[in-house]
C-alpha cells in the first residue's frame, strides 16, 4: 500500500502541487461518476396462463368491488392498526434511513474542532527562551473526500436504494395479505352465519316430521322405523350447529388479531352485519387466461426482484473495493497563540493533501468478499425464480378451484330448482289430498338442504374469487388478446422513494 505524505503548510497556494494534483484528479473524479447505475431486467416467464385474455385496468382496492361496506369498514381499520403492516412500514423507515446514510458516501465529509492549551513553568525567563510558557487556542474546518473512482460507493447507494424498494414491496405485501385475511374471514364469518340461518330453518322442518312421526307412530300409522329414521336426522341437523358457531366465533377472533384488538371483546365494525340478515357479498365473474406478466405488479415479486438488484450492486461494490482509492483532505483553520506573553495572534495555518491506496495483500478477504457477493446474487435470482414460480402456480390452482367450484355451483342450482319444482307439486297433490303432510314436509325438507349447499357453495366461490385476487395482487378487467408489453428493467431512480 501507498500513499502520498500530508504536507501541513500556512495555506494552499494557487500554484502549489496540492492544487495541481486536485485539478488533475477531478476529471478523473468526474469520470467516476459517470459509472452507469445498476440495471436488472425483469424475470423470464411464460407467455400467459391458461388462455389468452388481457388486463386492461388493476385495481388494488378489489375488495371494494364486494360492495360491502362493513368489509371496506374493517380493511380501513387493518391499514390503521394492523400490526404486521405497522411492523412493515417500520422496515420501510429503516430501510430509507439506510439510503441516506449510504448516499452520504458520495459527498464530502466536513467537520469542525477547536481546542485549547496552556504550558507554564516556574523557571526564570532565560531559560524560557528555550521552554517557553505558550498558551494557544485553535479553530479549524477539516474536509476529507473520497473519490469514488471505480463505483465502489455508488453501488453501495444503488443497494441501499433497491433495499429501501424492496422494503415498500413488502410492506404493500403485509397489506395485501391483512386485506386479504380480513377479507377471507370475513366471508368466513358471513357464510358460517348464512349457513347456520339455513341449518336452523332445516332443523326446523326436521323437528316438524319428528313430531309427526310420533304422533302417527301413537295413530298405528307410522312405524318405531319411521320415528327413529326422523329423531336420528334432527340429531344429525343439531350435531352441525356447534361446528357452524365455532366456525363463526373462530372467524370473528381472527378478525379482531388482524384489527390489532383482543379476541376477548367483540368486534364492534360487525355490529351492522350483525344485526342484518346473513348475506354473502356479490362476486364478479373472473375469467381465466390472464398474461403472466401480471404477475410483476405483486409485491412479493417486485420484492425479489429487487433484492436481486441490490445484491448485484453489492458484488459491484465487492468487485470494487478491490480497486484502488482516492482521498482528498484540506485543513484550514486560525490560532491565538501567546508565546511568553507575546500575543502572536490570529494565525492561520491549513493543509492540503492527497493519498491513494490499493490493496496488495489481505489473504484473499477481498476477494472472499467478492465470491460471497456474487453466492448471494445468485441465490437471489433462484428466490426471484421460485417466487415467479409460486406466483405462477398459485394463480393456476386459483383458477382451476375457482372453475370447479362455478361448474359445481351450477349443478346445485338445478338441484335447488328441481327441489323447488317437486315442492310445488307436492304442495298441488297435498292441497288436493293426495299425499299426507309428512311428505310435504319432506319435499320442504330436500328445497331447504338444497339451499343450505347453495349457500356453503357461495361462500367457497367468494373464498375461492378472494385467493385469486390476492395471488394476482387486486381485480382487473378483460380485454381481446394482444401482444405483451415489454417490462422495463428498474433502476435506483425508476421508482422514487418518498422521504
Amino acid at each position: 500500500m501507498s500513499s502520498a505524505p500530508m504536507r501541513a503548510s500556512r495555506g494552499p497556494r494557487p500554484g502549489s502541487g496540492a492544487a495541481r494534483a486536485a485539478a488533475l484528479l477531478m476529471p478523473l473524479a468526474l469520470a467516476g461518476c459517470a459509472i452507469a447505475p445498476t440495471q436488472v431486467s425483469a424475470p423470464a416467464m411464460p407467455a400467459g396462463f391458461s388462455a389468452t385474455a388481457r388486463a386492461t385496468s388493476f385495481d388494488d382496492a378489489w375488495w371494494r368491488s364486494l360492495g360491502d361496506p362493513v368489509l371496506e369498514a374493517l380493511v380501513a381499520e387493518v391499514d390503521r392498526r394492523n400490526l404486521d403492516w405497522r411492523i412493515a412500514l417500520e422496515r420501510v423507515e429503516q430501510a430509507r434511513a439506510g439510503l441516506r446514510a449510504s448516499s452520504t458516501r458520495l459527498m464530502p465529509t466536513v467537520s469542525a474542532g477547536a481546542s485549547a492549551s496552556e504550558q507554564r513553568s516556574g523557571l526564570p525567563d532565560d531559560f524560557k527562551r528555550g521552554q517557553p510558557d505558550v498558551r494557544a487556542f485553535r479553530g479549524a474546518i477539516d474536509l476529507s473526500w473520497e473519490i469514488d473512482l471505480f463505483g465502489a460507493a455508488r453501488a453501495a447507494r444503488d443497494a441501499a436504494a433497491f433495499d429501501a424498494q424492496a422494503a415498500e414491496e413488502g410492506a404493500r405485501a403485509a397489506r395485501l395479505l391483512a386485506a386479504g385475511e380480513v377479507a377471507r374471514q370475513y366471508m368466513a364469518w358471513q357464510g358460517a352465519r348464512a349457513r347456520r340461518a339455513d341449518l336452523d330453518r332445516l332443523l326446523r322442518a326436521l323437528e316438524d316430521t319428528e313430531r309427526l312421526s310420533r304422533s302417527r307412530a301413537h295413530a298405528g300409522q307410522a312405524s318405531g322405523l319411521d320415528v327413529a329414521r326422523a329423531a336420528a336426522e334432527v340429531r344429525s341437523a343439531a350435531a352441525q350447529r356447534p361446528r357452524l358457531l365455532a366456525a363463526e366465533a373462530a372467524a370473528e377472533h381472527q378478525i379482531a388479531h388482524l384489527l390489532g384488538a383482543s379476541a376477548t371483546q367483540p368486534v364492534a365494525l360487525l355490529a351492522p352485519a350483525r344485526s342484518a340478515a346473513p348475506r354473502l357479498p356479490d362476486v364478479p365473474t373472473l375469467a381465466p387466461g390472464q398474461p403472466v406478466e401480471l404477475l410483476l405488479r405483486r409485491p412479493d415479486i417486485a420484492a425479489a426482484h429487487r433484492q436481486l438488484a441490490a445484491e448485484a450492486a453489492r458484488t459491484r461494490e465487492a468487485g470494487a473495493d478491490r480497486l484502488p482509492r482516492l482521498v482528498l483532505a484540506a485543513l484550514v483553520g486560525q490560532q491565538d497563540l501567546r508565546i511568553n506573553g507575546l500575543n502572536l495572534s490570529p494565525v492561520p495555518f491549513g493543509n492540503a493533501a492527497m493519498a491513494i491506496s490499493m490493496p496488495l495483500f489481505n489473504a484473499g478477504r477481498l476477494e472472499a468478499l467478492e465470491l460471497r457477493a456474487q453466492a448471494r446474487e445468485r441465490g437471489a435470482r433462484l428466490q426471484l425464480e421460485r417466487t415467479a414460480l409460486g406466483a405462477l402456480q398459485e394463480v393456476e390452482s386459483s383458477l382451476a378451484l375457482l372453475q370447479a367450484e362455478r361448474e359445481r355451483a351450477v349443478q346445485l342450482a338445478a338441484l335447488r330448482d328441481e327441489r323447488q319444482a317437486a315442492l310445488r307439486h307436492a304442495t298441488a297433490l297435498h292441497r288436493e289430498g293426495q299425499i299426507d303432510r309428512l311428505t310435504l314436509l319432506e319435499a320442504q325438507r330436500g328445497v331447504i338442504a338444497a339451499e343450505l349447499e347453495t349457500t356453503e357453495q357461495r361462500t367457497r366461490i367468494a373464498l375461492g374469487a378472494l385467493q385469486l385476487y390476492r395471488a394476482l395482487g387486486g381485480s382487473w378487467s378483460i380485454e381481446a388478446p394482444g401482444p405483451a408489453h415489454p417490462v422495463s428493467p428498474i433502476t435506483p431512480s425508476s421508482r422514487e422513494i418518498p422521504r
